[in-house]
């Protein structure tokens, strides 16, 4: 797609374009998901009424934003994208960046255009990963964990955490797995375990499963679960400096 047109379209320019996917089933998802844009101002985030577009290409964007009358007298702008869907939290770090349960949206710069001054800065396409809540609806039968995010020394949850398993999804050709989901804002998180976790051998019953809680680089907590025998019990990870 190109973020800058020619001058007889160029009110369709966005300065940031965001492709929701779903981590879950793995496919773009833009239906139910809403954007809550935000500037920065006064020291503080100050909530906008610009409502984001669906592009053809499945893209979410904010066409005209940034566009001024005297553009070359304006400063670029500060502002955020805030996700929601029901069922899912949104993963604000972009793929290959550190997580940070700090992060509360997607940060960019809005840069001041008219027709005839193209905006300093090009954009390209943002996929944002949409995790699984607790409230997900996962399918009847399908195996899951749950439990709480527990800072280890003083015992308060932990909101926003990532907790996430690995492992090969078959004993004899291993292939690589991987599921993930975000703690609510209480700690409270649930796993879906969709596939085999290591096991003592080939026909062995118990699998055992490795998960994983961050908070921060250098700020995170594990635990092993066994399946069958752990499915109903409540878990506790506990965060601590590493």
């Amino acid at each position: 797609m190109n973020a800058f047109l020619p001058l007889a379209r160029s009110t369709t320019y966005s300065p940031a374009w965001f492709v929701p996917f779903d981590d879950y089933a793995r496919r773009v998802r833009t239906v139910g998901v809403e954007i809550q844009l935000d500037r920065f101002e006064d020291g503080g985030w100050l909530p906008l009424d610009n409502r984001a577009v669906r592009t053809p290409s499945a893209a979410m964007a904010f066409p005209g934003l940034g566009r001024r009358s005297e553009p070359r007298t304006a400063l670029p702008e500060r502002h955020r994208a805030r996700f929601a869907a029901p069922g899912y939290q949104p993963l604000y770090p972009a793929d290959g960046e550190p997580f940070s349960a700090a992060l509360t949206g997607v940060e960019f710069l809005v840069y001041p255009y008219d027709d005839t001054h193209p905006p300093a800065e090009t954009t390209v396409p943002r996929l944002v990963r949409l995790l699984p809540s607790v409230s997900f609806p996962y399918p009847p039968g399908l195996r899951t964990v749950h439990g709480v995010v527990l800072d280890a020394s003083t015992r308060t949850p932990i909101a926003n955490a990532l907790v996430e398993a690995r492992g090969q999804a078959n004993y004899d050709d291993p292939t690589p797995w991987h599921e993930r989901t975000l703690s609510d804002a209480t700690g409270a998180f649930r796993l879906a375990l969709r596939w085999a976790g290591e096991k003592a051998g080939e026909d062995a019953v118990e699998e055992t499963f490795r998960l994983q809680a961050s908070e921060r680089p250098g700020r995170t907590g594990e635990l092993v679960v066994q399946l069958p025998q752990d499915t109903e019990r409540p878990h506790v990870i506990e965060i601590r400096e590493q």
